[in-house]
């Protein structure tokens, strides 16, 4: 089969590639849909992030759906025909966090397309993927594919959220509005957020925040005084998730926050220096959110009983074989929200 492979930065190739029948407990997926993710990009542009980096060629992608074609045994609550959404996670469930519930946090994980391993475990931008029978997971009937493919960036929204604690009746700023700061004004204002404020440095994103549900969706590198009515006292927000993985834009929310906020630091990005003083004096909770879990299952239930909306952020569809237009389209933020390949 055919496969969207990273050798090197800016080395993007369709390549063959192994395509193995299913084991015990395992199915064979025709994938449908991928979502082009910003770790795939970082990938793209410069080999990859912070200290993990392509040391041999692998298939990028783990936002993925498609459809179950064959089985292997021991397999009896799927079979072909099935739509499913594959969940890139495989945590080991021995280790020490995976006993403890934590399986996001597990000693032994594979996630597809991650070269944080040697040998890399190789992503699911191919035309068929052979998983763990629990990684595919069907989905509803009125689910498009593309949607499913969504799964995997909302619950890492949903997760986020959980750290967060309850979001009813709060004031909440997320900064950074790719894909993922998108996606965390949908939950939010599913949450049952008062009030819902998005900053981002582009145009383009905003405006798709807006449609998204955010109550103000603001320029910081234009306008960033428009903040101004929320710096009343000590500040007013209640919770910021903070997912541009920027150090500017986590300082800038310093002066936003009322006293015993939650800060979630969703975006990753380089280190940062912290207002110390700030986050003592005001009491305020900074927490970590590290991909997903249970979420991953929710993702999919909410969208399929149409309780979260993400088509709006599929801003383009590309056949796989266009990998690399399809990449340098969802670079440009100025064009695109959520670009996702064809296959």
């Amino acid at each position: 089969m055919r496969a969207v492979v990273i050798h090197a930065p800016k080395d993007l190739r369709i390549d063959n590639f192994p395509d193995p029948a299913p084991a015990a407990g395992e199915v064979r997926v025709k994938i449908a849909a991928g979502g082009i993710c910003g770790s795939d990009l970082h990938y793209y542009h410069h080999g990859g992030f912070g200290t993990v980096r392509i040391k041999e060629p692998m298939a990028l992608g783990h936002e993925i759906a498609g459809v179950v074609e064959a089985v292997g045994s021991g397999v009896a609550h799927l079979s072909a025909g099935a739509r499913v959404a594959v969940n890139p996670s495989r945590p080991c469930g021995t280790c020490i966090h995976c006993q403890e519930g934590m399986r996001n946090q597990c000693l032994d994980m594979r996630f597809m397309g991650s070269a944080m391993r040697n040998p890399h475990v190789q992503g699911g931008f191919r035309e068929h993927v052979t998983v763990e029978a629990a990684q595919a997971i069907p989905i509803a009937e009125k689910l498009s594919l593309a949607e499913a493919a969504m799964a995997e960036p909302l619950a890492v929204c949903l997760h986020a959220a959980n750290q967060a604690g309850p979001l009813m009746g709060k004031r909440v700023l997320v900064t950074g509005c790719g894909p993922i700061g998108a996606l965390m004004v949908v939950v939010a204002r599913y949450a049952g957020a008062a009030e819902i404020v998005v900053t981002d440095v582009a145009d383009a994103p905003l405006a798709v925040a807006r449609k998204l549900g955010a109550s103000h969706a603001i320029n910081v590198a234009t306008h960033a005084s428009n903040l101004d009515p929320w710096r009343a006292g000590k500040g007013v927000f209640d919770v910021l998730f903070e997912a541009s993985g920027n150090q500017a834009a986590l300082r800038l929310a310093f002066d936003l926050l009322r006293p015993g906020a939650v800060i979630v630091q969703v975006g990753l990005g380089g280190e940062m220096t912290l207002p110390v003083n700030a986050i003592v004096t005001k009491e305020l909770k900074l927490r970590g959110t590290f991909r997903f879990d249970p979420e991953f299952e929710l993702a999919l239930r909410l969208m399929g009983e149409g309780r979260l909306d993400v088509k709006p952020l599929i801003s383009a569809s590309l056949p796989f074989e266009q990998a690399v237009e399809a990449f340098e389209l969802a670079t440009d933020r100025s064009k695109s929200m959520k670009v996702q390949l064809t296959f």
